[in-house]
């Protein structure tokens, strides 16, 4: 919906994600503040969590891929996000390549992991697929746990090099804030374009009804596996990156929590959105690094009996309730609400 008194003239202009000068004036004044601004005026500790949000936010647009676009469930998305880590790792470490080289190959080599757990999508869905996808968390971090220490360090973690581009090093909060954003930003374009494309519109129909879309001659076995290489891939660079920003990567992060919170981000965010991704990623990580431990304290001392409690598990119990709140009021979540936002606002003062 755009502003009355604009048109859309030529289909370029139609089908552009960004569409008017008002769009265009505030995309280049938020990319200003963003790469100009911000990294100079806050101290480390937003930058870490800027970082961590654009990080996890990779991973989360590949599950909304294959979760929001393809309907297909998936709780392992942090086990993926482990085998690009690993792999990157390796050949960053082991085989001293590039991490420009080694990122793609570590996505493509993720990519192919999860056409390997996607094949039990063919025959289950649902409830089912959700089992398929938990036994893939567990069966890849054993995996790591037990594969050979030389290669990647089994669980007492592997040292990762820095990213670096000749003698530009990116070993800091605000170097690789410039590393980890622009990568964040080209997997956003390019997810929001996999949604408009026919692939797009394939994973689609297969999620509101897969008999229907095959009735239609969509090819089942080829969309989903594609939807799980996709997501896969997706996961795969976040790791890269998370394996740079730890420099020491261990199985320990990339855990079954870290699936469900991804899984809650797309929920609270909107499934099927980019958008969606975006803001539930935003809010729930914001909430968790940086409201839940500056809360933390203040309960304690108001609950002193429950104080240690509180700062081990305040964080899941918001996380909890958050996801029961978003459910029952707002199921198609933050994406919606800011939809319903903007109807509001072009159709002021006639909008109901």
């Amino acid at each position: 919906m755009l502003p009355a008194g604009t048109f859309n003239t030529t289909y370029a202009n139609d089908m552009a994600i960004i569409r008017t000068r008002l769009q265009w004036t505030l995309f280049i004044a938020f990319m200003i503040f963003l790469f100009g601004i911000f990294p100079g005026a806050v101290d480390d500790s937003v930058l870490t969590l800027a970082n961590n949000i654009a990080i996890v936010l990779i991973a989360v647009l590949g599950l909304n891929i294959l979760t929001g676009l393809c309907g297909q469930i998936s709780i392992g998305q942090a086990a993926f996000m482990g085998v690009g880590a690993y792999l990157h790792g390796v050949m960053v470490t082991k085989l001293g390549l590039n991490f420009l080289i080694a990122m793609p190959l570590a996505a493509l080599g993720t990519a192919l992991i999860g056409l390997l757990f996607g094949i039990p999508s063919l025959r289950v869905k649902g409830f089912y697929l959700a089992m398929a996808t938990l036994a893939a968390q567990f069966i890849i971090t054993w995996s790591i746990v037990h594969s050979p220490r030389q290669i990647t360090g089994g669980a007492d973690g592997l040292h990762v090099a820095v990213a670096s581009l000749g003698a530009l090093k990116f070993d800091d909060e605000k170097s690789f804030f410039y590393l980890a954003f622009p990568i964040a930003a080209l997997m956003i374009f390019f997810a929001k374009n996999i949604a408009r494309t026919r692939v797009g519109r394939a994973f689609i129909a297969i999620r509101d009804n897969d008999l229907a879309a095959q009735a239609m001659g969509i090819n089942l076995f080829r969309y989903k596996l594609l939807a799980f290489a996709l997501s896969s891939a997706f996961a795969g660079v976040a790791g890269a990156l998370w394996a740079h920003h730890l420099v020491v990567i261990s199985p320990d992060h990339f855990l079954l929590t870290d699936s469900i919170w991804q899984l809650g981000m797309l929920i609270v965010g909107g499934l099927g959105s980019t958008l969606g991704a975006i803001l539930g990623t935003v809010f729930l990580l914001t909430l968790r690094d940086w409201a839940v431990p500056t809360a933390a304290p203040i309960l304690g001392k108001m609950f002193p009996l429950f104080q240690l409690d509180l700062f081990t598990s305040l964080a899941l119990m918001i996380f909890g309730v958050v996801l029961m709140v978003f459910l029952i009021f707002e199921p198609r979540g933050l994406a919606h609400r800011w939809e319903i936002f903007k109807a509001s606002y072009r159709l002021h003062p006639f909008s109901y």
